[in-house]
Formats: structure tokens, C-alpha cells, sequence
């Protein structure tokens, strides 16, 4: 089985299960991806301004953990405030299906309402308050984590 890095790997134990492959894009097509994490998904909702324009609700993954499959001449990126976070979507469609974000620049946040139905066993939801972003980064004890690398235990 493919793994995240391209390469053949079994699939791999964490404290919270064991990574699956998702896929998913955007609406029309043109932006397809698969990213490598576990089943049961920690969503973040963010009410800072754009993630509540947007309604951006999102799971973050390391970058090595993810793979942009076809349609990257079909993303545009948007950005704002300190230029970190990197909004990309389509440009057809307007979908953003996955983005950089300012907490974790290091990896990537996914739309789990892009990934395509059949490999999400759970989903929790955790409130965010972008609008206080510097002090909700500070007292958030994992999210910065969430982009490194996972350790691996071979099954």
C-alpha cells in the first residue's frame, strides 16, 4: 500500500488508530489529493475573520502526510494579515478543500467535507477562537504539534 511519502508502507499504529488514506477535491474536479491520517478526525472551527466567512472547518496534517494528486495549475492562494497562512482554492469552482494554516505552516488543513464518503469513522469538533488567535495558540496545549511528523509502529 502506498504510503504518504510515495513509497510501499504497512499501515501504521498511533495512540489513536491507524493511519487510512483519504481522498478528496473540490467540486468541480479539477483539485484532487489524498492525505494519510487517522479515521476518527480532529476538526478544528476557527471564528477568526476569514474562517468564519469561509466557514472553514478543518483537520490539520503534516505535509509529508499529504499528496496533491492533479490540478495544481487550477489553485490560486489568497493570503492577508502576516501572509503565513496561504488560503488556496480552486479557481473554477471556489472550493477550498485544503489550505496552509498560520498554526501550522509546517503541514496542512483539510476540509473534511472535501474528502470523499467511506474512510472517516469519527469526527470531533473543537471551537477555536481565531479571534483572539496569538493568546488561543499560546493556551492550545496540541494544535502546533499537529503538523509534526508521526512517529511510526509498524503493525
Amino acid at each position: 500500500m502506498a504510503g504518504p511519502d510515495g513509497g510501499q508502507r504497512n499501515i501504521c499504529c498511533r495512540k489513536t488508530g491507524s493511519l487510512v488514506r483519504h481522498t478528496g477535491g473540490c467540486h468541480c474536479g479539477a483539485v484532487r489529493f489524498e492525505v494519510w491520517t487517522v479515521p476518527d478526525l480532529h476538526i478544528f472551527n476557527c471564528n477568526c475573520s476569514i474562517c468564519t466567512k469561509k466557514q472553514n472547518r478543518h483537520f490539520i496534517v503534516p505535509k509529508s502526510h499529504f499528496t496533491l494528486l492533479q490540478g495544481s495549475e487550477n489553485i490560486t492562494t489568497y493570503t492577508f494579515n502576516t501572509h503565513t497562512a496561504k488560503h488556496t482554492f480552486c479557481k473554477t469552482c471556489g472550493v477550498q478543500s485544503f489550505y496552509t494554516p498560520r498554526s501550522n505552516p509546517d503541514g496542512f488543513g483539510v476540509a473534511p467535507h472535501c474528502l470523499d464518503p467511506g474512510t472517516i469513522k469519527s469526527s470531533r469538533v473543537e471551537d477555536f477562537c481565531g479571534e483572539s488567535w496569538e493568546e488561543s495558540m499560546q493556551n492550545h496545549l496540541t494544535i502546533r504539534s499537529m503538523s509534526m511528523p508521526i512517529p511510526e509502529t509498524h503493525q
